[in-house]
């Protein structure tokens, strides 16, 4: 049934992807910023639909009341990184439009990829540290200071469940120089959807939202150091079944 489910799945968003793709291509090339974003989220909230109702999965959330609630509040959003399902799933729970830090290979999938393109989000060329972390820093202050809330993948990339990566600084070091607060993130999405594999399971998955960290006057190591206490502390909290092994 998982792989049944799964092939169900995976025909719906390639079915849904297409049409909405092009959509936002051409809505992009006429319409500002923030509409383009939240015609993107609706497309997100199909896929999420379909997979609470193909696959099965249940999404719990915790902690919403710790986003800031200002109209123009910013954030750096760092968040814990298992599988593609947080990136379809956050932009649907968050009052703001979001910019993914990511890998620019990325722009090179069919439609979901020319979509992401044509949407103001910060795309990367991790061959160059330096040039990246200049970027990430010249581009997230000025989406910042638009009302858009940047979240990143401080380990940088998706990691096995009950693992952990090496926690990088980018995202506090943004957060440093514009004062934005640093909200963190555990989420449990492996629990269903696996790193790798082309198979989903039904179940629960949860997002943890943690309390706001003030980045003013801070030093980014250790900020970043806090942000990894909280994310992987409460990660044996809500998925206790991913770290009890010896």
């Amino acid at each position: 049934m998982p792989l049944i489910r799964s092939i169900l799945h995976m025909t719906w968003l390639v079915c849904t992807v297409i049409p909405w793709g092009l959509a936002l291509l051409l809505i992009s090339l006429v319409a500002p910023r923030n509409t383009v974003w939240w015609t993107a989220v609706r497309w997100f909230r199909i896929v999420m639909w379909g997979t609470r109702v193909i696959l099965g999965v249940q999404m719990r959330v915790i902690g919403l009341e710790h986003l800031p609630s200002g109209v123009n509040s910013p954030a750096v959003l760092l968040a814990k990184h298992q599988s593609t399902l947080e990136t379809l799933w956050l932009p649907t729970i968050m009052p703001h439009p979001l910019a993914f830090v990511f890998k620019r290979e990325l722009l090179k999938i069919p439609f979901f990829g020319w979509s992401m393109a044509r949407m103001d989000m910060i795309h990367i060329d991790r061959e160059s540290r330096a040039a990246a972390m200049k970027h990430v820093i010249e581009q997230g202050r000025r989406l910042l200071a638009h009302g858009t809330w940047v979240l990143m993948f401080p380990e940088g990339t998706r990691i096995a469940r009950g693992e952990k990566g090496t926690y990088q600084t980018a995202g506090t070091r943004l957060a440093v120089e514009t004062g934005a607060p640093v909200i963190p993130i555990a989420l449990a999405t492996a629990r269903c959807w696996p790193r790798q594999g082309f198979i989903k399971y039904p179940g629960v998955v949860t997002v943890s939202i943690g309390p706001a960290m003030s980045s003013v006057g801070r030093d980014p190591k250790v900020l970043m150091r806090e942000v990894e206490t909280w994310i992987e502390y409460e990660m044996h909290r809500i998925d206790p079944e991913a770290y009890a092994h010896p």
